[in-house]
């Protein structure tokens, strides 16, 4: 298979790693940008009528402006956006295109000289000088590994309420992913909605206008709940779960397991990252500069911060971008 050089490939066509693009683009360093999905998949996997909290503004890259039609976007809105800006620069990016390995050649006792990393996908070989992986979290859920857990009837991802109508659904999770699934499709017409969380309460991080409206839907009963509880087992037609109360079946025609996402660390464990032994599992880097344990490897956006998928956000991470990218050209001096 033939092996194409690039000074930087980016691992990852969120939005930071097309501002990770532009950057290298204005200082005329070859790169390439990698992405196993579609331009912003993670935004594409969101629901589908999702408006973001941030304004537009704040999540423009690449001095394009971001207009929308209201204060915050919606997710159309944001993939219209950043389908632009990957066009205005002619961003260099394969998408559908799976990283299955990657290799450091600088850590050979025989290296002297040339590329330092070798990347294969499953369609090409790659070597580069500098890697910046800015995969995100949100393709890869924190399973529950019960039984029944890969039944069809089980998602970690919701688009819309549209398919449980008339349906009894079980949403796990009491943060603002669940809170905002179960409040969605209780108003849209499902049959029974029931809340299952491990923690006591909706948790107090949960948007501030929103939480009065799931307490207060529970407390009516129009949302059954189970706190200080877990799901055992999924059925075809019902769940097992165990609360502080014993053991309950419910009758069940849906799972939504809203129980959040993980950085990629498989991957960055391929590519020798460190990772931090402490409860939130960072990828070790330099907070000034962004590189990681790996000599000429940078980490950029929210896989900075491990399961602390709270840290780091596109507004407050586009600024990476810049950082790494003057640290690569200081490097090449």
């Amino acid at each position: 298979m033939e092996q194409e050089h690039f000074e930087i490939i980016i691992i990852g066509a969120g939005p930071i790693g097309l501002a990770c693009g532009i950057e290298a683009s204005k200082k005329g360093i070859s790169y390439l940008i990698i992405d196993k999905g579609a331009l912003v998949n993670s935004i594409y996997n969101y629901p589908s009528n999702m408006t973001f909290f941030s304004t537009s503004e704040n999540l423009e890259i690449g001095e394009v402006p971001f207009i929308s039609h209201n204060p915050k976007p919606t997710r159309a809105e944001a993939l219209e956006y950043y389908r632009r800006v990957s066009q205005a620069w002619k961003l260099k990016v394969n998408l559908y295109e799976t990283v299955v390995s990657a290799e450091n050649l600088s850590i050979s006792p025989n290296f002297s000289n040339g590329p330092k990393f070798l990347i294969k996908s499953h369609k090409a070989n790659y070597s580069c000088n500098h890697i910046i992986v800015s995969t995100g979290f949100f393709d890869l859920p924190n399973l529950l590994n019960i039984p029944g857990e890969n039944l069809p009837k089980v998602s970690h991802y919701y688009k819309e309420a549209h398919p449980y109508f008339g349906k009894k659904l079980a949403v796990i999770g009491a943060a603002n992913s669940a809170v905002d699934v179960a409040l969605e499709t209780y108003r849209k017409g499902a049959k029974e909605v029931t809340l299952i969380a491990i923690e006591d309460e909706i948790k107090p991080s949960v948007k501030y206008w929103v939480r009065p409206d799931i307490v207060n839907r529970i407390k009516e009963g129009n949302i059954k709940s189970y706190f200080n509880s877990k799901v055992l087992e999924i059925k075809e037609n019902s769940l097992i779960l165990e609360s502080s109360e014993g053991i309950h079946e419910i009758e069940n025609d849906f799972v939504l397991a809203m129980t959040g996402y993980k950085p990629d660390y498989q991957l960055l464990e391929a590519l020798g990252v460190a990772i931090d032994k402490d409860e939130f599992q960072s990828p070790i880097h330099d907070p000034d500069t962004y590189e990681s344990t790996v000599e000429s490897l940078y980490l950029a956006g929210v896989v900075c911060g491990g399961l602390k998928t709270n840290k780091w956000y596109i507004e407050n991470s586009r600024v990476h971008a810049a950082i790494i990218l003057e640290q690569i050209v200081a490097k090449r001096a």
